[in-house]
C-alpha cells in the first residue's frame, strides 16, 4: 500500500520576498485554486480571484487548474504572491459596458438638452437613416446584453477594477462621439442614398446574426463552464462555415458588422472606430489562433486568425 507524500507549500510576497503563509501537509493532488482557497483563509482580504501565484517573484502567473504535483517544484514548494487588485465578474463587466454604451448614444438619438443647440432640445432628424442607426446601434448592444446573459459562458474570470474603468472609457467615450456626428442636426445622408442604405443594412444584418452563431456555437464547446479540449468547427448553420477558413470569425462578423454601419451612416468618426476595433480584435484572435495551433496537433493549416487568406 503506497503512502502518499504530501508538500509543504511557502507563500512569499513578490516585492517583499517576505514569507507570508506557511502551508503543511498539502495534497499532491490540490491545484494551484486549492492553494488560493487555503492562502484566502489565514488572508481573507485576498480572495482567490485577486490574487496571482508564481514560481518566480516576475514569472509567468499559474493557471488555476494546475495541479501541485504536475509543477517543476519539490516537495517543499515556493510560489510568490502578487495582489490584482479589485476585481469583477465578466457579466458585470460586459453589463457596465454595453449598458453604457447603448444609454450614451440614446442621449444623443434624443437630443436631450445641452447636447446641441437649444433649438434642437428633443428634436428628431429628418433622416431616415438617423432612426435606423439608432436601432441598428441599440440591436447590436441589446444583442450583447442578451449574449451576456443567456449566451455565454464564464469560468469565474474576473477583471480588475482599473481595466473595467479604462474599458468603459473606451465604450461609452466612442459611442458618445459617434452619436454626436450621426444625431447632429447638420448630419446628411450617405452620397448614394436609399441604395447604399439598403445595401449596408443588410450586411449589417447578415454579419449581426453570423456573430450570434459563432458564440452559440462557441459556448457548445463548454460543459458547465469549462471548455471542452477540442476547437470549433462548423455545423449545419451557414454562417458557422466561416470555420473552415478562421479560427475566429466572431471577430470576423463583428468588424463586418461596424463596416457595415460605417458604410450606412457615412461618418469618419464611426470608420475610426471600426478600424480601432479591427486592430483590437486582430490582435485577440492572433493570439486564439497560436493557442489552438500549440494545443491542437490537428488544427486545420487552412485557417487563418480573422480574415480568410491574409490575416
Amino acid at each position: 500500500m503506497s503512502r502518499t507524500t504530501f508538500f509543504e507549500v511557502e507563500l512569499l510576497d513578490a516585492k517583499t520576498k517576505g514569507q507570508l503563509c506557511f502551508l503543511d501537509k498539502v495534497d499532491p493532488h490540490s491545484t494551484v485554486g486549492d492553494i488560493k482557497s487555503l492562502f484566502y483563509k489565514s488572508y481573507p482580504q485576498w480572495y482567490p480571484a485577486r490574487q496571482a501565484l508564481r514560481l518566480e517573484p516576475k514569472g509567468k502567473s499559474l493557471r488555476d487548474d494546475e495541479i501541485l504535483q504536475n509543477l517543476p517544484v519539490g516537495t517543499t514548494a515556493t510560489m510568490y504572491f502578487k495582489d490584482l487588485g479589485p476585481q469583477l465578474g465578466w457579466t458585470t463587466v460586459f453589463f457596465a459596458e454595453y449598458i453604457g454604451a447603448l444609454l450614451t448614444y440614446l442621449l444623443f438619438f434624443f437630443r436631450v438638452p445641452y447636447i446641441y443647440s437649444h433649438k434642437y432640445a428633443f428634436t428628431s432628424s429628418p433622416h431616415p437613416v438617423v432612426t435606423l442607426a439608432c436601432v441598428c446601434h441599440t440591436f447590436h448592444y441589446m444583442k450583447r446584453l442578451m449574449e451576456t446573459i443567456f449566451v455565454h459562458r464564464f469560468s469565474h474570470g474576473t477583471m480588475p477594477l482599473r481595466t473595467i474603468i479604462k474599458n468603459c472609457a473606451y465604450y461609452w467615450g466612442f459611442s458618445a462621439w459617434l452619436a454626436y456626428y450621426i444625431n447632429h442636426p447638420l448630419y446628411t445622408p450617405p452620397s448614394y442614398g436609399e441604395l447604399q442604405i439598403k445595401y449596408a443594412l443588410i450586411t449589417f444584418a447578415m454579419c449581426e446574426m453570423g456573430n450570434l452563431s459563432i458564440h452559440m456555437s462557441l459556448s457548445n464547446l463548454r460543459v458547465d463552464g469549462f471548455r471542452v479540449r477540442r476547437f470549433p468547427m462548423p455545423t449545419k448553420n451557414p454562417f458557422t462555415w466561416l470555420f473552415f477558413f478562421v479560427s475566429c470569425p466572431n471577430y470576423t462578423y463583428e468588424v463586418g458588422a461596424w463596416m457595415s454601419f460605417t458604410v450606412m451612416t457615412q461618418v469618419l468618426p464611426v470608420a475610426i472606430y471600426t478600424l480601432f476595433g479591427f486592430i483590437q480584435m486582430t490582435i485577440w484572435a492572433k493570439g486564439k489562433h497560436r493557442a489552438y495551433i500549440r494545443e491542437f496537433k490537428d488544427y486545420p493549416s487552412v485557417r487563418m486568425a480573422i480574415i480568410p487568406l491574409i490575416i
